[in-house]
């Protein structure tokens, strides 16, 4: 009897928007790497989010430990990039006094 033995690509894609998505699914490498980071198992990260499937939890998990540095530089870029935006949007946006704002228009409608 014989094996196969070779390497398997991690399932990894690269959306349009630059973000990287696990399995053909919606969800992040950031997602992952941060349950993980948290203390999640494989199995636990598979509850969380139930389109992955658990062998390619553990090949982003294997993925992430072999290339850290160059993960954790991507995931400092996005945050950076959240942090941008989320800047962007408050400029945008008048936040000061929204719960009073909609507390009024609640009992407006009552």
């Amino acid at each position: 009897m014989s094996i196969e033995i070779g390497t398997q690509a991690p399932p990894l894609q690269l959306d349009t928007d630059g973000v990287v998505r696990v399995g053909g699914t919606r969800v992040t490498l950031d997602s992952v790497v941060t349950a993980f980071s948290n203390g999640a198992s494989a199995e636990e990260i598979v509850q969380q989010f139930p389109t992955l499937g658990l062998p390619d939890v553990y090949a982003v998990i294997a993925y992430y430990l072999g290339r850290q540095e160059e993960v954790e530089r991507y995931l400092d870029s996005r945050r950076e990039q959240a942090a941008r935006i989320r800047a962007d949007n408050e400029t945008k946006s008048d936040q000061k006094g929204i719960r009073d704002r909609l507390m009024a228009r609640r009992e407006k409608g009552s």
